[in-house]
């Protein structure tokens, strides 16, 4: 197989926090667990290089099962949630834990060359960009509260994050609920659970992060990705894609 990832322009690290492109080059079937990262993503399926359908993820709180067939290519955007406001604009908490499929002319991504993977992005690139200068302002409340999302991989409690940012717990948990599906504690759990695949790569079950034991811990990783962390440092098959490829970020 072949797994890549390409960084977005300056301008979109606030909404995309990669591209990535998967190429199953052998002759089998390849099947693989992909487990919550905290973002959602718009994907672009092709077989021998040819468009055969775009989707849009919902958030993940589980486990997916995927399986990739011979001759088969991904390619995606994986999106930061702020992105769902000022790039999408298209609330995605009906379909939280699934996909919505698009239109094959969405963004004119059925007249790209998938052979030349820079020009994709650059292309890309410059349509998100185009699409933010449209809109008006950012909200300083919704951006600083992802960038303390992201800075402190979800460790801190709701009450601290609405103290931080001058905005109430209830309008917080009302906003995620409805632009994502979850409240802003679950997602903490999630993102909590995400930055502890590297030190579960390197063996160290421990947690690491704001947890009250060990205990909690497991049941908590149990819980968004099916799995103890014995199992996802095992890693059988490389079934867990993001742990298998994590060095290489």
């Amino acid at each position: 197989m072949i797994y890549k990832e390409f960084q977005p322009d300056k301008l979109l690290t606030n909404f995309v926090k990669e591209y990535w492109w998967f190429d199953n080059s052998t002759t089998q079937q390849l099947d693989f667990t992909i487990l919550p990262d905290g973002c959602f993503d718009l994907i672009v399926s092709l077989n021998n290089y040819k468009q055969e359908g775009i989707s849009l993820t919902g958030l993940w709180t589980k486990q997916v099962e995927v399986s990739i067939e011979p001759n088969q290519q991904l390619f995606g955007i994986r999106f930061k949630l702020l992105a769902v406001d000022y790039i999408l604009q298209h609330k995605i908490s009906p379909f939280c834990n699934s996909e919505q499929t698009r239109d094959p002319d969405f963004w004119q991504i059925d007249q790209l060359s998938f052979t030349d993977l820079e020009s994709v992005t650059e292309e890309l690139n410059k349509i998100m960009i185009s699409i933010l200068s449209a809109k008006k302002s950012i909200d300083r409340k919704k951006q600083n509260l992802f960038n303390l999302l992201y800075q402190t991989q979800g460790q801190q409690t709701v009450e601290w994050y609405s103290q931080q940012v001058f905005w109430s717990t209830r309008q917080i948990n009302r906003y995620f609920k409805d632009r994502f599906g979850v409240p802003l504690k679950s997602y903490c759990k999630i993102l909590k659970c995400y930055d502890a695949f590297k030190h579960i790569k390197k063996g160290q079950f421990y947690p690491e992060q704001n947890y009250f034991d060990q205990s909690h811990f497991i049941k908590d990783l149990k819980k968004y990705t099916g799995n103890k962390p014995t199992e996802l440092f095992e890693n059988k098959n490389d079934r867990f894609l993001q742990l298998t490829t994590m060095n290489e970020k």
